[in-house]
């Protein structure tokens, strides 16, 4: 009898003891495959011309792969789910692209538009949202499978359809755009993602074309370009409507002809003070937070396109259009002076801060690199290649509001 039970106790330790070893086997093939590590200083180069992103490291300031097949990224944009494995990835031709960046492949990719222009993800990084320029409206889609849980058709007038922009996050699992011919802004509750509640804002001023919203999440600011200024919505107080600020301010001044749109997204917050682009201007507004009125301008050396804040506040970095694309510009936030221009290569189209901001990556389109700068003592410290580089995104955008 003893010997009876000695012989099942071995063979049930033998039997465990195969499924672990076969257990193990499964994990070191899976890791094998895909290496365990974080994705925190991971981020995207988009390749513009060759439907492609670049996988790239932080740390290590290199490159770690590319990825295919995401169709006309002649102006596309990228924002994170919340633990940063996937990048969901907005597509000139309407293509929505979720991308598994520890695998280096393409998870899920739906076209669902015929001309989209960005997106965002929601609050709880549950749904992914589309701004479509055609057919005009935005698009609520699940993050996990991308299947389509709201269609908001941005009509106005006697159903016509505005190209929509300024698509971002808001609190609230909310997302608040512009609709440019309309001039109105819309605020969509998507807390049931099935039924979304749409609050609309009319006259709000002439062609918002671009908007953010404030790193507290906040405010929501549209540019105007039929008009100097911009529009104001307080998130927390919507019903009290939207103001204009900045107004006039070219007032008795000749517009310059615009070769590309600022860019607000990204824009410079210091302090109590936002650093904003003119339009039409070789001029940085500098823009009092408490009262939203203009506290200053900065002469830059061109006309800016994007005015991006150091993660401390501390610097400015900006960027220019034609015909000085390949100028950027550092601007010290206290003195408010231009302390370093730099050259970093032909078509500078975007940058982005690691993320507590030792240094900027910088896209030199037409010489096909990505330049690495020290924001401290503004050296190159790394050049990678890469195809038509334009825009630059880093998985810290995960955790921010408004990105």
């Amino acid at each position: 009898m003893t010997f009876r039970t000695d012989r099942i106790a071995m063979n049930s330790w033998t039997g465990t003891r195969t499924a672990l070893v076969a257990c193990c086997g499964v994990l070191l093939a899976g890791c094998a495959g895909t290496p365990l590590r974080g994705t925190g200083d991971l981020g995207l180069v988009v390749e513009r011309a060759a439907g492609r992103v670049q996988l790239v490291s932080t740390t290590e300031r290199a490159a770690l792969g590319r990825i295919a097949g995401l169709g006309d990224l002649s102006h596309a944009s990228v924002v994170y789910s919340r633990d940063g494995r996937y990048a969901f990835v907005f597509g000139r031709d309407g293509g929505l692209t979720k991308v598994d960046l520890l695998t280096q492949r393409i998870a899920r990719r739906v076209v669902q538009a015929g001309n989209s222009v960005g997106g965002a993800i929601s609050q709880d990084g549950k749904l992914v949202a589309v701004a479509n320029y055609v057919p005009g409206g935005v698009k609520v889609f699940s993050a996990d499978t991308l299947e389509l849980l709201a269609d908001i058709p941005a009509t106005y007038g006697e159903g016509r359809r505005a190209k929509v922009v300024g698509l971002e996050d808001a609190p609230g699992n909310r997302f608040v755009f512009s609709l440019f011919e309309a001039g109105e802004i819309w605020l969509a509750d998507l807390r049931e993602p099935r039924q979304p509640k749409i609050d609309r804002f009319r006259d709000i001023g002439r062609e918002p074309y671009d908007a953010l919203v404030t790193p507290d999440g906040r405010y929501y600011l549209a540019g105007l370009f039929g008009e100097d200024g911009l529009a104001l919505l307080d998130l927390w107080y919507p019903e009290r409507g939207v103001r204009r600020v900045l107004t006039g301010y070219g007032k008795g001044e000749q517009k310059l002809p615009v070769y590309k749109m600022p860019h607000l997204e990204g824009w410079a917050i210091a302090g109590r003070f936002a650093f904003v682009p003119a339009i039409g201007r070789h001029e940085v507004l500098v823009v009092d937070t408490e009262t939203w009125r203009e506290a200053g301008r900065i002469a830059v050396a061109g006309q800016p396109v994007f005015v991006m804040a150091r993660p401390d506040g501390r610097q400015v970095w900006v960027n220019f259009a034609l015909p000085v694309n390949d100028v950027v510009q550092v601007i010290d936030t206290e003195s408010r002076r231009i302390v370093r221009s730099l050259r970093p290569g032909r078509a500078v189209l975007h940058m982005e801060f690691t993320p507590r901001g030792e240094a900027v990556w910088i896209s030199a389109r037409d010489d096909h690199r990505i330049v690495v700068y020290n924001t401290a003592n503004f050296e190159r410290v790394a050049e990678i290649a890469a195809e038509s580089p334009s825009g630059i995104f880093f998985t810290a955008r995960a955790a921010r509001t408004g990105l």
